[in-house]
């Protein structure tokens, strides 16, 4: 069960040259990390999987679901890049109101709210106020909230932004946990995203994509004698390179 786009094509604006160009993609199982420069896409393309904005023309569809049906938006979750803190609730009690939200019951969405804490690794934390949280650990409580309704795929757009070294390595372990019964694309313009953890990599660039493949298939675009620390920034040169030419 994943996300298939076929054809997809979106345009902001009549006249305006379009952000994605005729591109079909079927999210990988596992955790795939999409790669791609300010600009690129790869905000519009994590909606247009979401079902948030619809393509034109083109199709999103889990199996023969389609993305405008309301039991897609079940399947698939979507975590913005900025995560709000909202100062008057706790962690749980932000989650479970994104549950209520979303049509759970109060009693289903306290009880979910507290499982899905647990699932990134927040239950230490589920009575404190999420303005009182690190950037990191709101972005942990924005995945529990995105996952709350139990979906079975997530959508991260950027959400390592701004965060320091010590909450990057501690947010990838959460979600490479996560994508063990989880498929994940998470979105991000920094290779260091990468790690060694991905099962799969595509780059988006101009709107099309320029590489869909497996972890160990995109390190190969690296040229021979590349440093081993910055293989992943090496192929990705090498293949950002590759599609302007």
């Amino acid at each position: 069960m994943t996300v298939e786009m076929t054809r997809c094509t979106y345009t902001y604006r009549r006249w305006q040259r379009p952000v994605l160009q005729d591109l079909s993609y079927r999210i990988p199982s596992g955790l795939t990390v999409l790669l791609g420069p300010n600009g690129a896409g790869k905000t519009t393309l994590l909606k247009i999987a979401a079902g948030i904005v619809q393509p034109k023309p083109g199709e999103v569809a889990i199996n023969k679901l389609n993305s405008r049906d309301r039991r897609f938006r079940e399947l698939v979750a979507w975590m913005p890049q900025t995560v709000v803190a909202m100062p008057a609730l706790s962690a749980r009690e932000y989650v479970a109101y994104v549950g209520w939200l979303k049509g759970m019951s109060r009693p289903e969405a306290w009880e979910k709210a507290a499982r899905s804490l647990a699932r990134v690794e927040m239950l230490d934390h589920t009575d404190v106020k999420t303005n009182h949280l690190s950037g990191g650990q709101l972005r942990r409580v924005g995945v529990a909230a995105a996952l709350v309704h139990e979906a079975k795929i997530l959508l991260l757009d950027e959400p390592t932004a701004g965060m320091d070294p010590r909450q990057r390595r501690i947010f990838r372990d959460v979600i490479r946990e996560l994508a063990h019964d989880v498929d994940v694309l998470m979105s991000t313009h920094d290779v260091a995203d990468l790690a060694e953890e991905s099962d799969s990599v595509a780059v988006l660039n101009g709107g099309r994509l320029a590489f869909q493949g497996t972890t160990s298939e995109f390190l190969a675009h690296a040229p021979e004698g590349a440093h081993q620390s910055r293989t992943a920034e090496a192929a990705y040169t090498a293949l950002s390179e590759s599609d302007a030419a």
